[in-house]
């Protein structure tokens, strides 16, 4: 038997047979088209990045955006494959030892980090600006899910307050770096995972009154949150920005201009990382992003219903979070693209430039798919009972 088909054959033990027959393949090819569609998205934002940051003491060419991106791929996709190999009880241990070492690291940036337009969210390595945070995300999901899912064995313990009292610890070195984006993403995914576990909606109420009077508060007392949410409403404040990503669109119409054709990207900021849907928008068409809308619709709708008769609850709170993340993360960033929403500063998943941004969606997506692996084939053999704790 050949390299390439025994991975494939049913009664194969190998380590890579048994990914193969219990990973799903559904998710994985979702997940490879993204990443596909993010090579092409950064090759046509690539000259308007270069374009917007050559100057001074610093040249970027035309593809320098590309070359890089490529390479985080080369980097990336092993990693998913990797942690996706995980056994449930695996990827736990992982998770919370991450998310333990990631929030020290968050804690670092407000010491060593580094940061541009005011905010320091970074921590400089040779060749890579690491950014805590990216990579805390997931981990902190995974954690959060392991503590609320104690709660299922017994309701006493106190874990649904000791998972509250981390979100408030991180959200607090989030705002202090400034990136309320991140903030409210965690915050929702939280309580999303609560609900699951058994919050009661009185508790739920009282936190998203809370939520909404603290906004008010940030609305009123932070310069930076008031300037963003007015460039929103149009109240004040210059629109530059969103000015130019719907001139994107505009531009675009329903099929675009064609790759490598579009003019309005070089007027755009970020054109490579938080605007990179209006590049796509003008090259390639309104119903080219539909069609990417829907592929993070379809991945999110897919997960939920893989957990329709999933069993354990911290599987089930994982999962559902990790998928919440991704699923918000990638509205958010196609919302501040549209209007629909204020700037957040906020990648979009697989699509967007970026070290950090795209290695730790790896990571989670990784651990996601490990959480998810099943194969109905395998019901009748001893590696079924095994595996998911192995």
């Amino acid at each position: 038997m050949s390299w390439l088909s025994a991975p494939v054959a049913r009664g194969n033990r190998s380590w890579a047979g048994r990914w193969f027959w219990t990973v799903d393949k559904l998710l994985l090819l979702f997940v490879l088209i993204l990443i596909g569609c993010g090579i092409i998205a950064v090759a046509a934002a690539s000259p308007a990045a270069a374009h917007r940051l050559s100057g001074g003491k610093v040249h970027f060419d035309d593809f320098h955006f590309l070359r890089r991106q490529v390479g985080w791929v080369v980097l990336g996709v092993p990693l998913l494959i990797g942690v996706s190999m995980l056994s449930i009880a695996q990827a736990k241990r992982v998770a919370i030892f991450g998310a333990g070492v990631f929030f020290v690291l968050l804690i670092a940036v407000a010491f060593i980090g580094t940061g541009t337009n005011g905010a320091a969210r970074w921590i400089a390595l040779p060749g890579f600006q690491l950014q805590p945070s990216e990579f805390l995300k997931p981990l902190f999901v995974v954690t959060t899910a392991w503590l609320l899912a104690l709660r299922f064995d017994d309701r006493s313990l106190p874990t649904m307050e000791v998972s509250f009292a981390m979100l408030v610890a991180i959200s607090l070195l989030l705002i202090r770096q400034p990136d309320y984006g991140q903030t409210a993403l965690i915050g929702t995914v939280w309580l999303v995972q609560a609900v699951l576990a058994g919050m009661s909606l009185w508790v739920l109420g009282g936190l998203v009154v809370g939520g909404t009077l603290l906004a008010g508060v940030a609305y009123l007392s932070v310069d930076h949150v008031a300037d963003r949410i007015d460039k929103f409403i149009g109240g004040g404040g210059d629109t530059y920005q969103i000015d130019r990503a719907l001139d994107c669109f505009r531009a675009g119409g329903l099929f675009g201009v064609g790759p490598g054709e579009g003019v309005a990207k070089f007027r755009l900021p970020e054109p490579q990382t938080d605007y990179i849907f209006s590049v796509i928008g003008e090259e390639f068409g309104m119903i080219a992003c539909l069609c990417l809308a829907g592929l993070y619709v379809a991945f999110v709708v897919r997960v939920f219903l893989l957990l329709l008769d999933e069993e354990d609850p911290f599987v089930l709170l994982a999962a559902a979070g990790l998928a919440t993340e991704f699923g918000l993360q990638a509205a958010i960033n196609i919302g501040v693209n549209v209007k629909l929403l204020p700037s957040k500063g906020m990648t979009l998943p697989f699509i967007s430039h970026g070290g950090s941004s795209f290695l730790a969606l790896c990571l989670g997506i990784g651990l996601l798919l490990a959480l998810t692996r099943r194969n109905p084939f395998l019901k009748a053999s001893p590696y079924a009972a095994t595996w998911r704790s192995a």
